[in-house]
């Protein structure tokens, strides 16, 4: 494939880093945790506590709020299905919310009617790295007593407002897996001020050892413990946490050219009748984790997929709708959410690709597209 959908942005440092610490013969929990938790307190501002996956970080950000069993939480069809499976595996019920058309963000006129006396809190998905909906949902999380557990698994890097997603509001959680804006190969983190949270976090993501965290990045583990509730084996490694640390310090320049490519995209393609963009804008501070538009009409997106496929062009589909799936099957519709999915479509965004490469895949896009209209 000439053009893949996404890429990872790894280097002989990453490699070296994580070499370091196969030497120490120690690769779980320790001091690279403890080392890459304290640089993202410091660029969030704000205590940060590291696990193994973003799905983890939204499932523990969730028992952290006390959502217990039974309770309901609000949050958009249009995700991929691991932030579902990170409100349900707590026991709680997923209650699938529309999108708004022009950014794919949380419809809160439709999840406002959603509320019952079961609602315990809101999942928003910072879609893309896109935050058109933070300060509404701020508001809408408020007025109606909701924690709000946002996935920003897309978001790392982005601002609102001149600030970092994260430094602000109640819960932010993020993934480091392969693709993200940084990777640890794999992982994620929970962001937030909430002390109690925190607290139950550390212990939570340890298999609920009671101050185990603590112990392991000293090297050291409890042998004698208690456990008073559930917990998971949740924490990241060492191994994880190099390859992270080396990472963060990439993100300013990676991030300018995510923004950049984006921005190439939308100069090449907006004049274009058959598509279109949504509503999110680099100027905002959002950086991009990917570059998903919408094709109007479209009656067959897998044949313009194998067709682009053929051409050298990878290409995405972020996601089926989660009220469509089996597990989650809602009784009711969301009208929106169903006519944009299957006229959307994931083209390449990575920092491996240069503004000609851009400039070649919409050409290949555009001439494609075409022939099906």
């Amino acid at each position: 494939m000439k053009y893949r959908l996404s890429q990872p942005e790894i280097s002989e440092n990453e490699i070296s880093a994580v070499a370091e610490v196969m030497r120490t013969e120690f690769f779980g929990m320790g001091k690279q945790v403890a080392t890459f938790e304290e640089k993202l307190e410091s660029f969030f501002g704000r205590k940060t506590l590291c696990v193994s996956t973003g799905t983890a970080a939204v499932q523990l950000g969730l028992v952290a709020a006390d959502i217990q069993p039974g309770d309901e939480v609000l949050v958009p069809s249009l995700t991929y299905v691991a932030t579902y499976q990170a409100i349900s595996a707590t026991g709680a019920v997923p209650v699938s919310c529309e999108v708004y058309r022009h950014s794919l963000q949380i419809d809160l006129e439709d999840a406002q009617k959603r509320i019952t006396s079961k609602t315990k809190a809101i999942v928003p998905v910072y879609f893309a790295g896109a935050t058109n909906c933070l300060d509404l949902v701020a508001e809408f999380g408020k007025t109606n007593n909701l924690r709000v557990v946002a996935d920003a698994a897309h978001a790392f890097g982005s601002k609102h407002k001149g600030e970092l997603v994260g430094s602000f509001g109640d819960i932010s959680c993020f993934s480091f897996d392969g693709i993200k804006n940084i990777t640890s190969g794999e992982g994620g983190c929970i962001v937030t001020n909430d002390k109690v949270a925190l607290n139950k976090i550390k212990d939570t993501r340890l298999l609920g050892v009671i101050g185990d965290s603590e112990k392991r990045k000293n090297r050291e583990r409890s042998w004698d413990f208690d456990v008073e509730s559930q917990g998971w084996r949740f924490h990241m490694s060492d191994i994880f946490a190099a390859i992270g640390i080396v990472q963060l310090t990439k993100l300013e320049t990676n991030s300018k050219k995510r923004q950049e490519l984006f921005n190439k995209y939308v100069t090449n393609l907006k004049g274009n009748s058959r598509l279109t963009l949504f509503d999110w804008d680099t100027a905002s501070g959002m950086v991009p984790h990917i570059f998903v538009l919408r094709i109007p009409g479209l009656k067959d997106r897998d044949a313009l997929r194998l067709k682009l496929e053929n051409l050298g062009v990878a290409t995405g589909v972020h996601y089926k709708p989660n009220h469509l799936l089996k597990f989650y099957k809602t009784p009711y519709k969301l009208p929106i959410t169903e006519a944009l999915y299957p006229e959307i479509l994931t083209l390449p965004l990575h920092t491996r690709l240069s503004q000609s490469d851009i400039d070649d895949i919409c050409e290949i896009f555009e001439n494609a597209v075409d022939t099906f209209f």
